[in-house]
């Protein structure tokens, strides 16, 4: 199981969820959840170098003699 959670655990943490957001809410949060984490997938393996911004290269001039 996930996070060493057994079934009692998650029933319990199953009915907190039901007792704060209601029981037609959880469909709509566990949606969202899925949407976003899908979404959070995706930003990590796009390897694509147009997504990613290009820095202009640092010019080192050297010091000044006095």
């Amino acid at each position: 199981m996930p996070l060493g959670l057994r079934l009692p655990e998650l029933l319990i943490i199953l009915a907190v969820l039901i007792l704060i957001f209601g029981a037609r809410r959880l469909p709509e949060l566990g949606s969202s959840m899925g949407k976003t984490i899908r979404e959070f997938k995706k930003s990590l393996n796009s390897n694509d170098a147009s997504e990613a911004p290009q820095l202009p290269p640092a010019s080192v001039e050297p010091p000044a003699d006095r």
